[in-house]
């Protein structure tokens, strides 16, 4: 296992173990992530591209009903997810967390046969590669892996949302704004009811982030929701709202 870190979060109610310099190392993208899962009942919920498992520790860690399955490609990634859950800071989600190493654009019987079965959980979250591929390449090839952008990611990933998903599920995802029309085209009629909220580093600013949640068979329309603001005018601290969000004190719900 190369250099790395056990890190807290949401105040230690959950640890991290990631790399310490190469590879994707995790924050506030992954909680954001997860506060778009909600629910009072027992849920199944799968993260895509788990990488450490952060996104997914962190639905667990607010949902104490919520059965928690951790997909990654990368057999060191998936290594530090499956650390993660040993921890002993863990023990308390361990039992309702699951690694899978695979990839998530598999289809048909390879995809079954990884563990992700046919319209088995309520709710699919995924952080994919946002940086375009014409984007200045890291050298680190595990942090370009978890960052660069392939052709038809959208595409392929919300295609295994839709297959491995209940009808009526929610899919969660955080993005950067320029790939929105590529992610209403890869729901096409998988899903509706797109919600949408831009995400402002401070009033003034562009959006650099956007989260977007859908409901599969769903033909509601599109609605853009009241972006939120990272940060007050001055200095880097987060609003109440947002720290709110990233320490798993509250849900980011559907309106």
């Amino acid at each position: 296992m190369t250099e790395h870190t056990v890190d807290a979060f949401h105040f230690g109610r959950f640890y991290l173990v990631q790399p310490a310099k190469g590879g994707h190392r995790s924050g506030m993208d992954a909680m954001l992530l997860a506060s778009m899962v909600d629910g009072r009942g027992a849920i199944r919920v799968a993260d895509l591209g788990a990488g450490a498992g952060a996104a997914g520790l962190a639905v667990a860690s607010r949902l104490e009903n919520a059965a928690v399955t951790l997909v990654e490609r990368s057999t060191l990634m998936a290594d530090y997810a499956r650390r993660s859950v040993d921890l002993p800071e863990n023990a308390d989600l361990a039992g309702r967390i699951t690694v899978i190493e695979a990839d998530v654009t598999l289809t048909g019987k390879a995809r079954v046969a990884a563990g992700l079965e046919d319209e088995a959980f309520d709710h699919v979250i995924m952080n994919p590669p946002f940086n375009d591929a014409a984007d200045r390449k890291t050298p680190d090839a595990i942090k370009a892996e978890a960052h660069a952008m392939t052709e038809g990611l959208f595409e392929s990933w919300i295609r295994t949302a839709g297959a491995i998903m209940k009808p009526g599920g929610q899919l969660s995802l955080i993005a950067r704004p320029e790939s929105i029309s590529e992610i209403i085209s890869a729901c096409g009629r998988r899903f509706g009811g797109l919600e949408v909220t831009l995400i402002h580093p401070r009033e003034g600013e562009n959006a650099v982030r956007m989260l977007v949640s859908a409901i599969k068979a769903s033909r509601a329309r599109l609605k853009v929701r009241s972006p939120f603001f990272m940060h007050g005018e001055n200095g880097h601290k987060f609003t109440p709202f947002v720290d709110d969000l990233n320490n798993g004190r509250t849900a980011y719900s559907r309106r």
